[in-house]
């Protein structure tokens, strides 16, 4: 019978590599504080439109698609126009208002001093979203705007994103869907027991505590 021992020739088989690591980050709230700017575009729309806008309580809620905040001051068959219009009036009343939240910074540092790469996955238009990381002096690897929930997941599955970081339960749900770790921060307009109830894995209080949490995730999963 043939012998079935290997042939010391043989080179074992390399055990199976890690993917790159790749995190998303979410924008409004997680990233940057956009609060200021919005309100200020809306009390631009008001004023335009005529139409009366409570852009205290637009803040508080800020999340999900523009065209979801409008249809609580327009007509129906007026959301489409005055979504185009905010749009417009955005990169001359929210950009120079909005600022980095704490930790922001040091998490997108702390994912390429790992060998990663950061992108952002928002619901916001992508070309005023490109504006507000060029005026804060973000360079993400990637930005993807006008996906909200899991629509999310499609972005973060492309990427092959393991984590993505957000505010929002919607955040957790496109998390979900992309298959990758929710890691939460309440920062937005969530807290930390929505968040947990909607299915994240992590939530911490906001991004300061990021960097030493992706440090022990990636020790982690290189290891295993």
């Amino acid at each position: 019978m043939a012998s079935t021992a290997s042939s010391p020739h043989t080179v074992p088989a390399p055990a199976p590599h890690p993917a790159p690591l790749t995190v998303g980050f979410d924008l409004d709230m997680t990233l940057i504080d956009s609060r200021a700017g919005i309100a200020a575009t809306y009390r631009a729309l008001s004023a335009e439109t005529g139409v009366p806008i409570d852009d205290a309580l637009v803040v508080r809620r800020i999340g999900p698609p523009l065209e979801e905040e409008l249809a609580n001051w327009f007509p129906a068959d007026q959301v489409a126009a005055a979504g185009d219009r905010y749009r417009a009036l955005y990169p001359d009343h929210a950009i120079a208002p909005s600022t980095a939240l704490p930790g922001a910074r040091e998490s997108v540092e702390a994912v390429r001093a790992l060998g990663g790469r950061a992108i952002v996955v928002t619901a916001k238009y992508e070309p005023n979203a490109k504006l507000h990381l060029a005026h804060l002096g973000f360079e993400p690897d990637s930005v993807t705007g006008w996906l909200w929930a899991e629509a999310k997941g499609e972005a973060l599955k492309e990427y092959g994103a393991q984590v993505y970081v957000g505010d929002h339960v919607g955040d957790v749900r496109g998390a979900r869907a992309a298959g990758a770790l929710s890691v939460a921060v309440t920062t937005g307009p969530c807290d930390e027991r929505e968040l947990r109830a909607a299915g994240a894995d992590v939530v911490l209080a906001d991004l300061t505590e990021f960097p030493a949490w992706l440090r022990v995730y990636e020790a982690n999963r290189t290891a295993a």
